[in-house]
């Protein structure tokens, strides 16, 4: 089961995604974020616990039971296998979870966001558009830096393990620039919002 009309927003960390999907809601679209429910699956008491501590082992699991994040960020970094066997645990609870949402959803057409749309192959099947927010590398590390409190050398790995941002732009079938800040963005989300309502039919 897919929704008859959805829209894919992706882009790179520090790109604006959760700026711009909270534009789109208040404009009256369904916002699925996909992050949401990994942190659910991976809360104290998420589905995807069991899975993750059969896999890895107890020491993956913090006090309260949840998913220990900086362990686990370290080691898929330096280790892809565990990484395959992460993403096989989550992925599929990702999507149930996603379409589940997206079915439940009232607004005027669901907008999925998925930072990693673009890899993970999958979702370009299931939505009618990508879109993806763009800007140029140095905002993007800047946005990070400040945000997270990481280092430049850290955000570039974060980045290098995503897609490039070629790849992100000739995935989209539209994109928004997100240089400029809030003002910038108001227009470009409007004209997007008016087109994906007439799409929608």
């Amino acid at each position: 089961m897919t929704v008859p009309f959805a829209i894919g927003l992706t882009g790179g960390i520090g790109s604006g995604k959760s700026t711009v999907a909270d534009l789109f809601a208040a404009r009256g679209a369904s916002i699925v974020d996909t992050d949401v429910i990994a942190h659910s699956l991976t809360a104290p008491g998420g589905a995807a616990m069991p899975a993750i501590v059969d896999a890895f082992g107890a020491q993956f699991a913090d006090a309260s039971g949840a998913l220990d994040r900086a362990r686990m960020r370290a080691l898929v970094f330096s280790d892809g296998k565990a990484k395959a066997t992460l993403e096989a645990i989550l992925h599929p609870r990702i999507r149930a979870g996603a379409l589940a949402a997206a079915e439940a959803a009232t607004g005027d057409y669901v907008m999925y966001a998925v930072p990693l749309l673009v890899e993970s192959g999958t979702w370009r099947d299931r939505v009618s558009r990508v879109l993806a927010v763009d800007c140029r590398e140095e905002v993007q590390i800047a946005r990070v830096m400040a945000r997270n409190n990481l280092t430049e050398a850290q955000v570039r790995a974060i980045m290098a393990a995503q897609a490039s941002r070629v790849e992100r732009l000739a995935a989209a079938d539209d994109v928004i620039d997100n240089n400029d800040g809030l003002d910038a963005l108001a227009p470009q989300i409007d004209r997007l919002h008016a087109q994906y309502l007439k799409m929608r039919g």
